[in-house]
């Protein structure tokens, strides 16, 4: 494994776990030149999945993209983290099961839209008015009045 500080090609495994949900092994590494410690993930991937784009551009399924959309759509509420790699694992896993190699990045979207419906309102919100693309403060507030009565069961 490449250090992220010197870029020295080797580094030594000082401590693996499993990671809280199980789905992932925690490492911690040492460089062998610089001595700095780091940390990496270690996860199962089933299959490879590429993601087609709407300008018909395609690129290999990245969970790290992933995870930071929901972060960002999450942002400033009361949702622990773990709830969130839950959520992120969950729809890798059912993208990785499906038995497609390729799948639209709408139909990503539409995953993670309807897990957030249950999880927060407002993280719902976020992450709709992006995936949907509201143009307007009116495309917006159509939404949000949708969604008025859907409660929080996340909370």
């Amino acid at each position: 494994m490449r250090c992220p500080y010197c870029g020295h090609e080797d580094s030594q495994v000082k401590d693996s776990r499993p990671t809280e949900d199980g789905a992932a092994i925690r490492r911690r590494r040492q460089c062998e030149d610089c001595g700095a410690r780091f940390t990496t993930f270690e996860r199962i991937q089933l299959r490879e999945v590429a993601v087609l784009k709407a300008d018909g551009g395609r690129e290999p399924f990245d969970r790290e993209k992933l995870m930071r959309s929901v972060q960002i759509a999450c942002r400033k509420r009361p949702i622990d983290g773990a709830r969130i790699e839950r959520l992120v694992s969950g729809i890798q896993r059912q993208l990785e099961t499906s038995g497609e190699s390729e799948v639209q990045a709408q139909q990503i979207g539409a995953m993670v839209m309807e897990a957030l419906k249950g999880f927060d309102n407002v993280a719902y919100i976020r992450f709709a008015s992006v995936y949907r693309d509201f143009t307007e403060a009116r495309d917006f507030e159509e939404f949000a009045s949708q969604v008025g009565d859907l409660g929080n069961s996340g909370q």
